[in-house]
């Protein structure tokens, strides 16, 4: 059985998200803003020596028509969406919101992280077919 080297990558660069988000939790805690966690992240993934571009523009097309525009909290390596909370609990429509995300970038990777719990939560979404 063959290994996607693709697949691998985006294994390899979610783990070291993960454990970025990890270190930026540990180090301020719950209670801030979503916009604090995003720069802190963005600065820990760069240090890793991972490319992160916050508020990422993307655009939805309809019938090939523009039709709404969005901005993804972080882009990572430009193949791994990073979509931040900072709340009590998860729900489905946060989880609706990265499916759409993967979509309309048509990447296959989304990153769901919540630093509104004591211990940072995280899940990976993979989309197969974006």
């Amino acid at each position: 059985m063959g290994l996607d080297k693709n697949a691998m990558k985006n294994k390899d660069i979610t783990g070291l998200i993960i454990g970025c988000s990890f270190k930026v939790s540990n180090t301020l805690g719950c209670g801030f803003v979503e916009k604090v966690y995003e720069k802190a992240l963005v600065y820990e993934l760069r240090k890793q020596g991972l490319q992160a571009e916050a508020q990422y523009p993307v655009q939805v097309y309809y019938d090939g028509f523009i039709v709404g525009e969005f901005l993804i909290d972080i882009l990572v390596e430009n193949c791994i969406v990073v979509e931040l909370k900072a709340l009590k609990a998860l729900d489905q429509n946060h989880y609706a919101q990265c499916i759409n995300y993967l979509k309309a970038t048509k990447l296959k990777t989304c990153l769901l992280i919540n630093f509104g719990q004591p211990r940072v939560e995280h899940k990976r979404i993979i989309l197969e077919n974006p």
